[in-house]
């Protein structure tokens, strides 16, 4: 007993350093004043719930939660799940080397950096981008896309670069599932709908709420890729949680309370995920 917690003790001292200790840091700094200048630098003082009562009194702070949600709605929740779902579903049982091409392809966009991303969008959407060259061609004005559409810009771009991972998901279930059963429905009489929705979606209902999960907290978390396309604007139409807890924090230089922002998105991401978990329980 003794020599497997010996062996185990440096796994824990490691959480311990890197994990549990800056929860626990994250947890104290949101009650105090700390900051990165003035008085409040040098002698931080506890503040109770201040941070959280001014946070929900800031008129900012509402848009950056509204902007939150439109982003993680179409972002991943319609976006990469409903988009991942339809690649995966038009591969499976296809042409092994057609299936490895296609893959290749849309995983490209998944292993590339956030950043990497962000300026090939820019590049793209600009006011003298690849699209407006396309329109300019075909005899149309140009569009200033970032600005005109910032928040639809910054959808699409994550969308592009995440559903690869939601592709993989529902590939790897949809090939579990057994083609006899599917067959037998339709020797039944069952359309095609009703095989999928009735008899496929919910044997894969495990990996559905899973891959929800994982992707919805993946797109919480978005903030390289906002930021180095629009910096939270045009003013602040693209200003998400964690664009306006980095401005806080590190801009305005108000540690304390960028904290407390982050510990909200922290319990919206715990909300979230205990909703798909008991979305499980209901029968499809």
């Amino acid at each position: 007993m003794l020599s497997s917690l010996l062996f185990l003790l440096p796994s824990w001292i490691l959480l311990l350093i890197f994990f549990i200790g800056p929860i626990l840091l994250t947890f104290y700094f949101a009650f105090t004043n700390l900051s990165l200048t003035g008085s409040e630098a040098q002698a931080t003082q506890f503040v109770g719930f201040s941070n959280f009562v001014n946070m929900f009194q800031d008129p900012n702070f509402r848009i950056s939660v509204i902007k939150t949600i439109l982003y993680l709605l179409f972002s991943a929740i319609i976006g990469q799940q409903v988009l991942g779902f339809i690649l995966a579903l038009l591969m499976k049982e296809k042409n092994p080397a057609f299936r490895r091409v296609i893959g290749i392809i849309v995983i490209a966009g998944w292993v590339t950096p956030e950043i990497v991303v962000a300026f090939c969008w820019v590049a793209f959407l600009n006011d003298s981008g690849t699209l407006n060259m396309i329109l300019q061609h075909m005899g149309l004005k140009p569009v200033a896309w970032l600005f005109a559409f910032p928040m639809t810009s910054v959808i699409i771009a994550n969308i592009w670069h995440g559903t690869a991972f939601s592709m993989l998901v529902f590939q790897a279930a949809l090939d579990d599932v057994p083609k006899s059963i599917e067959e037998a429905a339709v020797v039944d009489g069952a359309s095609r709908f009703q095989v999928l929705y009735r008899i496929v979606l919910p044997m894969i209902k495990g990996s559905v709420v899973t891959n929800m999960i994982l992707v919805t907290l993946q797109t919480l978390g978005v903030f390289t890729l906002i930021y180095a396309m629009t910096g939270g604007g045009p003013g602040t139409s693209t200003q998400t949680l964690p664009i306006f807890m980095y401005n806080q924090a590190f801009v305005n230089y108000q540690l304390g309370y960028g904290t407390a922002i982050s510990l909200i998105l922290l319990l919206i991401g715990v909300l979230v995920s205990l909703l798909y978990l008991k979305s499980m329980k209901v029968k499809v």
